[in-house]
C-alpha cells in the first residue's frame, strides 16, 4: 500500500474554497500560521502569477512565505491583493470583547 503526501493546495482551486482556508486559519491559527496557509495558497495559485502581480522575485516570495518568517505587512497586503483577496475586520464574541 503506498501512502501519498497530503498537500491542501490541490484542494484550494477556487476563490471560495480559497477565502475559506484563510479565514478559518485566521480565525483559529497564529500569525505563523496564517503565512504557512498563505503560502499553500500561493502555491496552489502559482508563485509566477504572484510574483508578477507583486513585483516581487520569485526568491523573494519564497523566503518571505517560509515558516517562521515575519514579513512586513505591507507585503502581506501585497500578496493578498495578487490573490484577490482582503481581511475584514468584525468585533469578536464573547465576554473577552467587552472593550466598549
Amino acid at each position: 500500500m503506498k501512502i501519498s503526501r497530503f498537500d491542501i493546495a490541490e484542494y484550494l482551486d477556487s476563490p471560495e474554497m480559497i477565502s475559506e482556508y484563510l479565514n478559518t486559519v485566521l480565525e483559529e491559527g497564529n500569525e505563523s500560521d496564517f503565512m504557512v496557509a498563505l503560502g499553500h495558497v500561493a502555491k496552489a495559485v502559482g508563485m509566477r502569477h504572484i510574483s508578477e502581480a507583486t513585483g516581487m522575485s520569485r526568491t523573494s516570495l519564497y523566503k518571505v512565505l517560509r515558516p517562521g518568517a515575519r514579513p512586513r505587512f505591507e507585503t502581506v497586503m501585497k500578496i493578498l491583493k495578487a490573490l484577490g483577496e482582503t481581511i475584514r475586520v468584525s468585533p469578536a464574541s464573547g465576554p473577552e470583547n467587552k472593550l466598549i
